[in-house]
């Protein structure tokens, strides 16, 4: 299987550090922190990760890596859900998991400064005007509520504006789409912010990743769920669909994981390479490798996937 040639920088040492801890006022868990960033370069751009349920920020190294290594500081919050957090099953903040998510990205934005400032060397070196959002699975929800999708609150019935101007664009990947009878019971009777998303406010340039064999035990639509997102939001968007690809896409969550059920080092490097054009171009970057990948993958047959853009 074949990859893309893309004109990306040649990738440099990255540093990481972890765990940093931020004081949540109300809450007795700390929210845990990992930071990613390239050794060299000025200006770098940010990009906020949201894990997907039960992982946290130990995981998704084949993407953090490799955007740190291409000149992008990575920022990864650990979730209350995260299985390292230890949630009590019967903890009444269950019901609300995904506004705590959402107000972990936007604790981590307000005190970027004080992370920054804990990683030797980065301090001066970040541009706080060029910020991204991303998130796997439950994680692409949180980065879609920063983007301007609503959540149908299962506490307070209502759907609120939860978006954040300093959020530019966000890679949305293998994420759910719209609830209702859509939902397996299961689903609806569990997890109750996939009951009412709303994606007709989710304006913000966004690049969806869905893979065309994701059989999520969430939905009874089966893999073309995940590119709802894609289909029902407006504003400028991509959808990248990636042939064979489960609900891992190849393995992005870790390496060697366990979870992986279609490991596959290909795909992994195709969502590395896509998602890396993407944020170089919608952050204002760099363009050149972004135009390459939407030749590659739009306009001729591609082995591993097929990329579409709309305008609006």
């Amino acid at each position: 299987m074949d990859s893309v040639p893309v004109p990306v920088p040649v990738p440099v040492p990255v540093v990481s550090v972890k765990p940093l801890g931020l004081s949540v006022p109300g809450r007795r868990e700390e929210l845990r922190v990992r930071v990613s960033a390239p050794v060299t370069g000025r200006g770098l751009p940010v990009v906020v990760f949201a894990h997907g349920f039960g992982a946290s920020s130990e995981g998704y190294g084949p993407l953090a890596d490799h955007w740190a290594a291409r000149g992008f500081v990575v920022v990864q919050p650990t979730h209350l859900d995260a299985k390292t957090v230890g949630l009590a099953a019967d903890d009444p903040r269950r019901p609300g998991l995904w506004r705590y998510r959402v107000e972990d990205v936007r604790r981590v934005l307000d005190r970027l400064d004080v992370l920054v400032g804990q990683v030797p060397g980065l301090a001066g070196r970040v541009d706080q005007e060029r910020i991204a959002v991303a998130g796997h699975s439950f994680g692409g929800q949180t980065a879609g509520v920063l983007l301007g999708l609503r959540v149908l609150d299962p506490e307070t019935g209502r759907a609120e504006d939860l978006s954040d101007p300093r959020v530019r664009a966000g890679v949305l990947l293998a994420t759910a789409g719209r609830g209702g009878d859509a939902l397996t019971p299961f689903a609806a009777g569990n997890l109750p912010w996939l009951r009412g998303p709303e994606f007709a406010h989710m304006t913000a340039p966004a690049l969806v990743v869905a893979g065309d064999r994701d059989a999520s035990p969430l939905t009874v639509r089966g893999p073309e769920w995940t590119a709802d997102p894609y289909v029902l939001s407006p504003g400028e968007k991509s959808l990248l669909t990636l042939f064979g690809a489960e609900h891992f896409l190849g393995g992005i969550s870790g390496y060697e994981v366990a979870e992986t059920t279609d490991e596959n080092p290909a795909r992994v490097a195709l969502v590395q390479e896509v998602t890396t054009a993407y944020l170089r171009h919608v952050l204002g970057v760099g363009s050149q490798a972004w135009e390459a990948v939407r030749r590659a993958l739009g306009e001729e047959p591609h082995p591993l996937g097929r990329l579409v853009s709309k305008a609006g």
